[in-house]
């Protein structure tokens, strides 16, 4: 353990100002790396294989890491005010680790290894994001495709959100957009565009190979998708709603639907 007792610290710099989106996203992925909160959050991303830079604790909770891995990576102790100068909030779960990022597979990979997956427009909500990849991870879907317009899934609130579930599920970015849904097509999946249109396919009628082999498709909340992207589609399909409300929040839909679509698979 090395003791840190001021924010500025140059060895500390891969967690300083975590509420600033704008400069995470200017230093991270450039970086090639990303922060996980929390000790359950750090246990996962690094039983992943994700490959720790540092830790940054409170310095009475230093024992919480007392038998993870660390790989060598150095565990750096502060007081919480030092934690708080440094981040910009009060890192109220005292554990914070920087790790390095992979490759991102090729869509073909994934699309090789998944029987369902969501794929994602503009899903630039952090909280969103996170919470749909929990829901995937939870209920039977295989990966996730996102488009370019989408937020960075291994942002700190992200990752925070989906419980360091997002560690557990494939993803990657299809290009170009929505063009490259012709390969997702191609690989056998059925599109299917989650949309609140009333003429569109309630989601419990759809048939069993459009279920088996299903390329769930959300768009961004408020907008939805784009209508490029609902051309590009096989099926448009809806939610079924009562009492006048006309949709469910992003990450809600995509947890229905992805319980819908694997409802009768073994558990």
């Amino acid at each position: 353990m090395e003791e840190i007792t001021e924010p500025g610290d140059p060895r500390i710099a891969d967690y300083r100002a975590l509420t600033d989106v704008e400069l995470r996203t200017r230093w991270e992925p450039p970086h090639g790396l990303f922060i996980a909160e929390g000790e359950l959050v750090l246990r996962r991303a690094v039983r992943a294989g994700y490959r720790p830079r540092s830790f940054l604790v409170d310095a009475k909770r230093v024992d919480q890491l007392g038998d993870l891995d660390t790989g060598g990576a150095p565990v750096y102790a502060a007081s919480p005010s030092v934690l708080e100068q440094t981040t910009g909030f009060h890192v109220h779960r005292g554990v914070l680790g920087s790790f390095q990022r992979r490759e991102l597979p090729s869509v073909a990979e994934v699309l090789g290894s998944a029987r369902r997956l969501v794929i994602l427009e503009d899903v630039n909500n952090h909280t969103n994001l996170g919470a749909i990849f929990r829901a995937v991870a939870g209920l039977g879907v295989d990966a996730v495709l996102l488009s370019p317009s989408c937020a960075d899934p291994l942002y700190r609130r992200s990752v925070r959100v989906s419980m360091g579930e997002v560690f557990a599920v494939p993803y990657a970015r299809l290009e170009p957009w929505p063009d490259g849904l012709a390969e997702v097509r191609a690989a056998g999946f059925a599109v299917l565009a989650l949309t609140p249109a009333v003429d569109a396919v309630p989601i419990q009628r759809l048939d069993p190979a459009q279920r088996t082999r299903a390329a769930l498709l959300l768009g961004a909340e408020g907008a939805g998708l784009t209508g490029a992207a609902q051309k590009a589609s096989d099926v448009r399909v809806v939610i079924p709603m009562r009492r006048g409300v006309d949709s469910l929040n992003v990450a809600a839909a995509a947890a229905v639907a992805c319980w819908e679509l694997g409802r009768d698979d073994p558990v």
